[in-house]
């Protein structure tokens, strides 16, 4: 099996920083748990209720939420995501009480969108990294690096009450980048931050 070792130290702390930055800025002292034609649910109705980007204010969003039936999100916020070659990608993330979605914001275009029932785990780390992993069985996995990533952790294990979610801390743990290639991430705490280590490990397609 071939391997090969990158390492990211520095890089996904700095396009968070920029990430915020460049941002427009958005009162979230108090999110709401928010109803897609508009209206707020008070915090009571869920323990859960992180609107980071005013959902209600971005029609594109709105309109991929009413094709595909979903009504409440629990969580909205700006993320990187990781593409199979390891590429960082500016992402918005939707978590509803039915799926996650994963949009494009330059495009305004949906690129994926995962039904809740098909999550079977998340991994993350026992340090103060920002890397979350959304294993997905029947699809390839998702990594993700974001500021909040506890919070997308909370909102996930509440959306997926009607079953157990499992949640992997782990300093070390793999996931599918790609339907034929596996990666895991390795963290170790250093002097001065932690040290992100990947390696990628090729899988053989069966003829």
């Amino acid at each position: 099996m071939k391997m090969s070792r990158f390492y990211a130290r520095g890089r996904v702390e700095k396009e968070l920083q920029v990430r915020y930055d460049d941002e427009e800025t958005v009162d979230n002292a108090s999110p709401e748990t928010q109803d897609i034609d508009g209206e707020n649910r008070s915090q009571k109705d869920t323990s859960l209720s992180k609107d980071y980007i005013n959902v209600p204010s971005r029609p594109y969003i709105l309109k991929i939420l009413n094709k595909q039936g979903d009504k409440t999100v629990l969580f909205a916020d700006k993320v990187l995501k990781f593409t199979g070659s390891g590429k960082l990608k500016r992402r918005i993330l939707l978590i509803t009480d039915f799926a996650l979605y994963i949009i494009d914001p330059d495009t305004d275009a949906l690129k994926r969108r995962i039904a809740l029932a098909a999550v079977e785990k998340l991994c993350l780390s026992e340090l103060g990294d920002n890397f979350l992993a959304i294993i997905i069985p029947t699809e390839y996995d998702v990594l993700l690096a974001s500021t909040r990533k506890t919070e997308i952790v909370d909102a996930l294990v509440e959306s997926a009450s009607d079953y157990e979610l499992d949640v992997l801390r782990s300093n070390r743990f793999t996931y599918n980048a790609a339907a034929d290639l596996v990666k895991e991430v390795q963290f170790e705490e250093v002097e001065g931050g932690i040290k992100t280590r990947f390696l990628q490990k090729q899988v053989a397609l069966e003829d």
